[in-house]
């Protein structure tokens, strides 16, 4: 029986290329989705992954949006955390609820998720938490002060949870990509994009399938061995 992962922000973007990896390595895939029912239904459509919506910023909410995904698939094995918002502002403009916002979705959004799939994965005594940190959680980034310290949170929270999880069985590792060539990024003036490329030794963005491939790699059974790294993805911007 193929084993079910979960893919938070999973139908557009980063999240829709892991969502089609998994399911192409022979995964029972849920998509979860925030609010963009257009998109979602068009995502299901193209690849016949299912799509659940609910905010990762709402506990209850998670509670019983993995509820209707394990009535409907079984069990969540693999978790991919990697529902994300910015709402970027230099930061003696940022407002409390511009802070709040992000944190409640990129750093409290990890909490809502995996505690309730927490106690499953060790009676199972197997488990695989992956999140999507991003490099501006490694590095900082000039009017992300939120988005960088909810994603360096990220990290945080997957070393400390890692060693809670090792002995059953569980996994948790974080993934930071750099700049992808998403449908966000691409639609920056060209001018900005030239600049973001200058700074990348490979001398291109990322591909969201790139990505991909790391998540579908930690998921397995052959990465049992990695647990409480953090994997970067960024044609060599940034060396940790």
């Amino acid at each position: 029986m193929s084993r079910v992962a979960l893919v938070t922000g999973g139908t557009r973007g980063i999240g829709a290329a892991i969502s089609q990896a998994l399911h192409a390595a022979g995964y029972k895939v849920a998509a979860n989705y925030a609010g963009n029912d257009e998109a979602a239904a068009k995502f299901t459509a193209e690849t016949g992954v299912p799509a659940y919506r609910w905010s990762v910023a709402e506990y209850e909410a998670c509670v019983e949006g993995i509820a209707r995904v394990e009535a409907d698939l079984g069990p969540v094995e693999v978790l991919v955390n990697n529902a994300g918002i910015t709402r970027d502002a230099m930061f003696h403009k940022m407002t409390p609820q511009q802070w709040r916002e992000v944190m409640d979705t990129n750093l409290t959004g990890l909490f809502n998720m995996t505690h309730p799939l927490w106690p499953g994965m060790r009676e199972r005594k197997f488990g695989r938490v992956i999140s999507i940190s991003s490099i501006n959680g490694q590095k900082g980034q000039m009017g992300q002060a939120n988005y960088s310290a909810a994603k360096a949170g990220d990290i945080g929270f997957t070393k400390a949870l890692a060693q809670e999880g090792a002995k059953a069985g569980i996994t948790v590792n974080a993934i930071c990509p750099g700049y992808i060539a998403t449908e966000m990024v691409m639609a920056v003036p060209e001018k900005v994009r030239e600049s973001i490329i200058a700074q990348i030794p490979v001398g291109r963005l990322g591909e969201p399938e790139e990505v991909a491939r790391c998540v579908v790699f930690l998921a397995s059974d052959e990465a049992g061995f990695i647990t409480g790294s953090t994997l970067t993805a960024n044609g060599g911007q940034y060396f940790v």
